[in-house]
Parts: C-alpha cells; structure tokens; sequence
C-alpha cells in the first residue's frame, strides 16, 4: 500500500514520489537514475541500539528470495537504505485475500524464505525482522524485504521463519501439517543453539511432501464478459494454454533457482571469455576487462558518492591482480628446475590471464560477477534469449579457448615489452637450467 507524500521532496538522489506502508522506519518509492526504487528511512543509530547499517554487505546477497540493495548511507541523517521495488503485495494481504497456503504453495514458501535468510546469513548479516509485513508474494514466490535494518542473530530468524510459515498455514484457523510440525518445532527450540540453521530448514522442507496446492474456486464471471462459444478446431489449443498457465507455486520458485542457474552458467561463460582474450592479446585483454570491470562496479550504483567508492574498489583490486600476473610467468619459468621448458611468451600471455580472472572471479572480488548475474536474470526467464545468449556466449567461450591455445599471442601495440618480457624469462630459465 502507499499515498502520496503530497508534495516532492529528495533523499540524497532520490526524488520521493509516494510513502510505503509497513516495515521499520519510514519507506518511500522513490524515482533514481535506474527507475523507481524503495527507499527506507531508519532512526539514528543511538535509537536503534546494537544496530547499524551496512549497505556493503546488504549488496552482496544474491538470492531470488531476497531484494537486490542498490545503495545507502549508514551515516546520513537519517540513515536510508535504497533497494529493487518489488511489485508484489506483502504476505499478510497475500493471506488475507486467498487463505491459508497449503501443500505445494506452502512448501514453496517454506523453502524461499530459508533460502533467503541463509543467503543472508551467509554474508555476516540477519534480518532481525522477519514476520509476514516484510515479505513480498511475487508470482507465488516469497521475495524477503526489509533486511539488515534490525538488531538480531540466525536463531532468531529461525525462529522468525518458523512464527511466519505457521502463521502461512494457519491464518483461517486450520493447523500445519503434519509433516512441517517437527522443524517448526525444532526452529521455535527455547534454546537457541539447539535450531537448525536457515541452510539445513530448506534442505529438510525440501525433503517434505506436503500435498499438491488446492485448486482454487472459479470467480464468477458477468455475464456479458462470457466470450461467444468457440469453434471446435480452437478447443484443443485452449485447453493446452490452460494447462500452461496452471503452474503451481513450487514450480515458479523452481523457475527462479533455475533462472539463477543459468546467470551464474553465463557469467562464468563470459569470465571465460576475457580471460581468452588476454591470453592472447595480452596488453589489450587486461585493459579491456579492467574498463568493462569498471563500469559494471559503477553501473550497480545511483549516487556519486557509490560511483566513486565503485571505481576506488577496482582500483583496489588491480594490484591483486597484478601480483598474479607476475607470479604466474615466474612460476613457469621456474618448472626448468624439473627440466620441463615453457615458451616466455605463453607463460607472459597465460600470466595475463590469470590476472583477468582476479579482477572478475578472485576470492574477494565479487563486484564485477554480481552485476553480470543480475543483467543476466533479466534474461533468464525467457527460453529464446537465455538460448540465443547460451548459445552465442558459448561458442565466443570455445573459440577464445582454442585462440588462447593454439595462437601465439601478441603484445600490440607494445612490440617493445613483448621482447623485454620474453628476452627476461628466457635468461632466467637458463639460470635455473
């Protein structure tokens, strides 16, 4: 639910449009540079004690079941964190206009939220608030909003998880079933070391079978919306386009993993990709991976402030990279010890390779590969597209393999390093030889 702020007003780069129900704090819609988003004020730190915003952290889940942060100011007055705006209406609404959830709906449910709190809890971080007010019912799907903003700990959102799928089943005064009564006892344990982690509760709900989703009744339709009888060589394509649309919950939430699948396929297709490329134009690659690094790191942020923190941190990671790029060569010089000879220029070229790969896909260097996820999950969804970029990004991945393999790669435009790199490496296997 929202209304209208009666007049503009601005959060850093954010122009207000309307105010949003519910949750902690104060929340707006608001228009950015990337579209509409959901920005949500918090009281100052001295009046939240324990907890304090940490937007760095915030952006690194990645989860279908969790909104995407975009950005935010732990110290600004107030504090505000801006995330996606989600589209769907909040659990309790989902509730209060279709009941309870049962069978495969419910079990859906169960196992989003445990797969979003465990990636929220994978990157340090809780929810401290989970109740049915702070997730969205998108397509069937639970998607968690709202979190970080709370003080708490994991037992707590267990136990949050085990108090919101209850009340899922319950909510016109029936009981769980019977199948989810263990865990949700487990995860209510008085002491909280003894619940299971929101991890093992999707791995476990994964494992019940709680009944197919009830069929819900027909709405009745007016009269004059009746369309006129149709031909009969038009039945059977009608009731196949029935059973298309008659998905069930489970099977969107499958759809979304599935889609998050294939991002992840894509974007390591295109690190492949780069990482080809610098093999075998090895000054070239390198420049060219770090510029489109760059922009990606800038592209996920809204404020100037994020944009220049965006480039500061690429910046951060070139030396990580750099080092790589040096030991490599070095290291295969070094295997004329075992009287085992690598050509200088390869073992230069597979250096420049290796350190593409850091400033993509390195432990630490998360940047770059998220925002490649993300643009990818746009496209997911869609069988044609995810196909044609299946297909077109991995024929780029083969051909890039087999160039770096079998071409001998070229330093242009700096002919110069080329010889220095190479007349360097051969004197120092000949001194270990």
């Amino acid at each position: 639910m929202s209304r209208d702020i009666g007049h503009q007003e601005n959060i850093g780069p954010y122009r207000l449009l309307s105010r949003l129900e519910g949750g902690p704090g104060v929340a707006y819609r608001a228009a950015g540079e990337s579209g509409d988003v959901a920005i949500r004020t918090l009281p100052a730190g001295a009046a939240r004690p324990g907890a304090r915003l940490d937007v760095e952290r915030m952006k690194q889940v990645l989860s279908p079941y969790v909104v995407d942060v975009l950005d935010g100011s732990p110290d600004a007055d107030p504090p505000y964190v801006v995330s996606r705006l989600v589209p769907g209406r909040p659990l309790s609404e989902h509730l209060a206009e279709h009941g309870a959830l049962r069978g495969a709906a419910l079990r859906a449910l169960a196992i989003g939220l445990a797969k979003g709190l465990a990636a929220i809890h994978r990157v340090g971080l809780t929810h401290g608030a989970l109740s049915p007010g702070t997730v969205r019912m998108v397509d069937g799907a639970p998607v968690i909003v709202d979190f970080g903003v709370e003080p708490g700990d994991g037992a707590d959102d267990v136990h949050a998880w085990a108090a919101t799928v209850t009340f899922a089943a319950t909510s016109d005064g029936g009981a769980p079933p019977e199948p989810l009564v263990p865990l949700l006892r487990a995860a209510t344990a008085p002491d909280p070391g003894g619940r299971p982690s929101a991890a093992e509760l999707a791995a476990a709900v994964a494992e019940l079978d709680l009944g197919p989703a009830p069929v819900p009744a027909p709405r009745p339709v007016p009269a004059e919306a009746v369309p006129p009888p149709e031909k009969a060589g038009d039945a059977g394509e009608a009731d196949e386009s029935d059973e298309n649309d008659a998905w069930t919950d489970e099977e969107r939430a499958h759809e979304l993993a599935v889609a998050q699948g294939w991002s992840r396929l894509l974007s390591v297709l295109v690190v492949v990709i780069a990482a080809g490329v610098s093999i075998m134009i090895p000054v070239v690659g390198p420049l060219l991976s770090i510029g489109a690094v760059a922009l990606l790191r800038v592209a996920g942020e809204t404020s100037v402030r994020g944009r220049l923190l965006a480039l500061g941190r690429t910046a951060v990671t070139l030396p990580y990279a750099a080092f790589f790029t040096a030991a490599v060569p070095l290291a295969l010089a070094a295997l004329s010890l075992l009287r085992l000879q690598v050509d200088a220029l390869s073992a230069c070229a597979f250096g420049a390779g290796t350190g593409t790969v850091v400033l993509w896909a390195a432990p630490g260097v998360r940047g770059p590969r998220r925002q490649l996820e993300r643009a990818f999950m746009a496209v997911a969804d869609v069988p044609r597209w995810i196909a044609a970029a299946g297909i077109g990004l991995g024929l780029l991945a083969f051909l890039a393999i087999v160039g770096a393999m079998s071409l001998t790669p070229s330093f242009s435009p700096l002919y110069g390093l080329q010889s220095t790199l190479a007349n360097a490496l051969i004197r120092l296997q000949s001194a270990l030889h």
